[in-house]
């Protein structure tokens, strides 16, 4: 089914399957972007509150048994995902907001072949979890990874989406996605982990002294564990490689601390880290037709230097790059 959408002509209605953080985010942004919206979960507590706010959220099996021509989003933790593709009937348009993409991509060729799948990443969320944690300016600036095999019209139609829930989008492929989440997302909570245990152990004195740095360090140590463990876990490989950097740089920094008593290295290079982040370099326009061969090549070349599309007109996107 098809929803009008003003001067963009008729958009995908959106299915959204897993309605905590992100998946609750992406239904309340759908519903206010104009979409026709329905979901499921199978969180009792979270169906009943969404059904309190007026969404209409139905079984999984009703609901992908309405999807023949929607946009079918999976927002379910990775070790959900093989029963739940099981389900998915062929020919169904599908995305997800899974924080690792390898993965994903070997699930869905290997228990839902017959499907149509772009993956899906926005880099946005909270500590918090569910459905009350949501909010539909969750996506506002955001980065919207996606992971195409090919440059068509379903891309287009994931493209389209997560601009009109106020995101840009970042091509690019699975390994590159989780060799960088790696070290801006997953490697971050495991540092956090550890700074909040360490923190802990430093007694009653040490948690009535801490202040700013160490709440700004710990934030993402709030998140429920099992969360985490399967967003961690499930991007072994790339995260190995991230945390034997840390550990190479704590290791320098230890030694000279121990040696000399400096920590020049080590602070000037975090500091010069940070600033790469904070002056992010001008950008300019460019265009990307969706038509053409090697589109695709395109799209992975603008994501892996950093550049984003931030705008469809048919089969033409605008974007941006450095």
């Amino acid at each position: 089914m098809y929803a009008s959408h003003g001067m963009m002509g008729a958009v995908r209605d959106v299915c959204v399957i897993g309605l905590g953080l992100i998946g609750g985010s992406v239904l309340r942004a759908a519903k206010a972007a104009g979409r026709t919206v329905w979901g499921a979960t199978a969180s009792k507590e979270d169906a009943d509150n969404a059904r309190a706010e007026g969404f209409d959220i139905v079984s999984v099996d009703e609901a992908l048994s309405r999807s023949a021509e929607a946009l079918v989003v999976l927002a379910v933790p990775m070790p959900a995902l093989p029963d739940l593709l099981r389900k998915v009937p062929a020919g169904t348009r599908l995305t997800d907001v899974t924080s690792v993409k390898g993965p994903v991509h070997d699930a869905v060729h290997r228990y839902a072949k017959d499907v149509r799948f772009v993956g899906g990443h926005p880099m946005a969320g909270t500590s918090k979890s569910g459905w009350g944690a949501g909010s539909k300016t969750l996506f506002q600036g955001a980065a919207w990874v996606v992971t195409p095999e090919e440059a068509d019209d379903h891309l287009n139609d994931v493209i389209q989406l997560a601009l009109d829930l106020g995101a840009h989008v970042v091509p690019t492929t699975p390994e590159e996605h989780d060799e960088a989440v790696a070290r801006i997302s997953h490697l971050p909570h495991i540092m956090a982990a550890i700074l909040a245990a360490v923190g802990a152990d430093g007694g009653p004195l040490a948690m009535a002294l801490a202040a700013g740095s160490f709440g700004d360090g710990t934030r993402v140590a709030g998140s429920r564990p099992e969360l985490v463990r399967a967003m961690c876990e499930g991007n072994r490989d790339a995260l190995l490689m991230a945390v034997d950097d840390a550990l190479g740089r704590l290791g320098a920094a230890r030694g000279s601390l121990a040696s000399t008593g400096g920590l020049a290295k080590t602070i000037e290079a975090g500091h010069d880290g940070r600033n790469v982040l904070v002056n992010q370099p001008q950008r300019t326009r460019i265009t990307i037709d969706l038509t053409k061969p090697g589109a695709l090549a395109a799209l992975r070349n603008l994501g892996s230097r950093g550049g984003r599309v931030v705008g469809l007109n048919g089969s033409t996107a605008q974007a941006e790059t450095s």
